[in-house]
Order: C-alpha cells, then structure tokens, then sequence
C-alpha cells in the first residue's frame, strides 16, 4: 500500500532534495511502506533512498543524507498514515456498549490497532491482528506491546470477547515471549466469570512468561445503561478484599521469582475492600498508570515532595478555591488541600467530590465526570476566585467534557475561572496556592 505525502516540513531532508506534496511515497531504502510503524522504523537510517509516484505518473527516486535521529520531514492526513482498525469482539464487560445516545461521535469508536498500543500505549486483544503485524514486530523488535488479556482460559475469553477467534489469538503472546517481546497485561474482571479461580489460573499462565512485565487488574466499569446487555454484578467490599488477597500473593511471588511485583491492582480494588492504599515504592517504575494502578500514590508522593519544598507563607493575599473531582479521589485530594491550607493563613480550599448521576453512581473515577453533573452539583455553592478539575475530565484537546458541553460554557455558568490540572502531585499543589 502506498501514501500519499500530505506536506513537507520546510527546510527538512525531503524538501531539500525535492520531494513535493501529492507526491505518493513507495519505499525507503527498498522497504515497502504501510504505515506509521514502516515509516518510522526505516526512516532512522542516515542515508536514505526515497520511491515516491508523482501525480505525472512518473515513478522517481531521491537520495537524502540526514541526522541519524533527524525526521525526513514527510507529513500525511493521519498521523497512522492509515484508517484506525475498529475492533471485532462483542466483550460483555466493553464500557463503550454502556454509553448513552447523544455524546461525541468520536467516543463510540472502539479501536483495536496493534499500531495505536505502540503509538499511544493503547490495549489490544490481539482478535484483530494480521499475520504481517506478528511478524513485523518481531522484526523490528517493537516494545513493548500493550495486551488485553482478561482471562488465559480459551473458552472462558471466547465466551467474554464473544469471538471464536479470541482463545487462539492466546497463542500469538507465547510467540511474542519467545521472540522477547516485553508485554504489559490488562485484566478487565467480572465476579463469577473470570475472577477467583479463574483469575488464580490467568496468572499462573502470565506469571509463568519473562516477558509478561507487568500485569494490571481492574474492577468492570458498569453504568446505568446495560439494558440488553450481558448481565454482570459489581465487585463489593468482600469480592474486592478476596480478588486484592489473589492480586498480592502472586505479585510477592514474582518479587521472589523475578525481583519485582509485576502483578498490581488497580486503585479503585484498595478503596473498594476499604484497605489503604500501597506507598509509591510498591509500584515499582508505575508502567500501568493508565489502568488507574498506582494513580494514587503517586500523586500523593509528588504532592508530600512539593509541600516539602515549601519553607515560608506561599501566599501574600487570602485566597479562595474549590477542587471537584470523582467520587473516588475525594480522600486523597481533600488531604493534600487541608495540607496546603496548613501551610498558608491565607488559603481556604474547598474540596468537592461529583457523584456521578450521568452514568450511574458505581462510577467514581473523575474521568468520567460529565460537565452536566459537575453543574448541577456545584451551582449553588460559593467557589471563590478559582476551580480547579482534574484534566482527565477533558478530551485530549482540553475543550470539552465527555457530553460536549465546552470549559468555556462551564466557566460562564458558573462565574469562575475553571483551571484544568493534569493527575500530578506537583502541579496540584502550584495549582492550589495559584
């Protein structure tokens, strides 16, 4: 498959030999070019032959000289230099299935793309993964790939991903580990389905693997909106405490095995079985922060580490805030704002943790905090000069909230400055003292 060259970086490698806009780019170095992957990986030589197909018809090719770690300076309409692959499973526990009508389009694709876990650190189930994918990351040694598993039983996943092909595409991770592929693991868990016992086999099989570097459990997400759907049950506070005890035994088992946990579970298992939260140094290099493992005591580390740093009154004027946030990191910021205030006569700092009425109240995390909740629930309180909410409240772009209701909107109905904060201990503390 070629690409069309979409523009060229003024003053790179590629204008500078000639190579125009239109132009369709065919191989480097000889090497055919599918994608982003191809393209990145070949581009990094220093000297480099470029095929392209020019809107003439002619065929030519240009010889550049460059910095090893220089980019050739081609651009194309999507960053994939390609379409996104959709995913193909039916899972009973997919988060996407549980949205309500009426929220951004772009929020009901469900991706599956070998290149999206590589790019951007997303999980794939390895359902929908060509034979050319395998092998070109074995080749270029791609790390590391990112791997929804939830459970190693082929029947049980077959049955969860609603796939036959699911229990076969288990065997591509032992062809990963014998190609020494480092993997990271996700483990979506339902009670009664892949929990418990079956959750004691997954990890054996994983555990079992020296590539496997981490493995990540998370709670099922479930929303409001699961008419006609799979039913399932939440974990509670004995499910969770049970599911923490299986999570913690083998990850002191890797300790004694490989010298690291691997093994971890995510922050909302700790605050549902009511126990306290590890410190940061349990959770090693923090590889599964997006699986919300370690989220917690990491930002509480950052946030000791900066009031630390704090000697003398931070402030010079009274100055008064609001945090909102989920229903589940309202403990942890509540004590970093009541550490703050402790530092500074002139500092009131109200904490507000959102229910979430939008999608269902089993859902506490604050990236799922709509803007129609966070107004209704704050109308009537008095703000101060400033608030501050998570950034993960926001899409990517930092304008709009999961219902497309934009921060401008909410900042003019509420009639204060909305300040987003990225999930740092650091920057919340900046934030809180202005």
């Amino acid at each position: 498959m070629s690409v069309v060259i979409d523009a060229v970086e003024h003053d790179s490698p590629a204008e500078r030999v000639g190579i125009c806009a239109g132009d369709v780019l065919i191989s480097l170095n000889g090497h055919e070019i599918m994608d982003v992957l191809d393209y990145r990986f070949y581009q990094t030589e220093r000297r480099i032959a470029v095929s392209v197909l020019q809107p003439s018809g002619k065929t030519k090719k240009y010889h550049l000289k460059k910095r090893e770690e220089e980019e050739i300076g081609l651009l194309f309409e999507t960053y994939l230099m390609d379409q996104k692959r959709s995913c193909r499973n039916k899972c009973i526990f997919c988060f996407i299935d549980q949205l309500p009508k009426g929220l951004r389009e772009s929020l009901y694709f469900k991706d599956d793309d070998s290149r999206l876990s590589f790019l951007f650190g997303n999980y794939i189930t390895l359902t929908n993964i060509t034979e050319h994918e395998i092998e070109r990351i074995i080749r270029m040694h791609i790390n590391p790939i990112n791997i929804s598993v939830h459970t190693t039983n082929p029947e049980l996943r077959v049955k969860m991903m609603a796939n036959k092909n699911a229990g076969e595409a288990l065997k591509i991770i032992r062809r990963f580990e014998d190609a020494g592929i480092r993997m990271n693991c996700q483990l979506v868990l339902c009670p009664g389905w892949n929990d418990g016992e079956e959750l004691k086999r997954t990890l054996r099989d994983l555990t079992a693997l020296s590539m496997v570097e981490c493995i990540a459990a998370v709670p099922v997400g479930l929303t409001r909106f699961r008419e006609g759907l799979t039913p399932l049950k939440p974990f509670d506070e004995k499910t969770a405490a049970q599911t923490l005890d299986i999570l913690n035994a083998f990850g002191d088992e890797c300790v004694r095995r490989y010298g690291e946990r691997r093994v971890y579970g995510a922050d909302e298992f700790y605050l549902l079985a009511k126990r306290p939260m590890p410190p940061a140094e349990y959770y090693g290099d923090f590889l599964q922060l997006e699986n919300g493992v370690g989220l917690w005591a990491l930002l509480a580390d950052e946030a000791q580490k900066a009031l630390m740093e704090i000697e003398t009154e931070p402030l010079e004027r009274d100055r008064q805030i609001t945090i909102a946030t989920g229903v589940a990191a309202f403990p942890l910021l509540h004590s970093v704002a009541a550490q703050c205030e402790a530092k500074s006569a002139h500092l009131s700092c109200r904490t507000v943790g959102i229910i979430n009425y939008f999608f269902g109240e089993k859902i506490t995390v604050a990236g799922l905090v709509t803007a129609t909740d966070l107004l209704e629930q704050l109308k009537d309180i008095d703000l101060g000069e400033e608030l501050l909410i998570p950034s993960v409240m926001l899409r990517r772009e930092g304008d709009l909230f999961l219902d497309s209701i934009s921060l401008d909107e909410v900042a003019e109905r509420l009639g204060v400055r909305v300040t987003p904060v990225d999930n740092d201990g650091w920057a919340l503390v900046q934030a809180i003292f202005g």
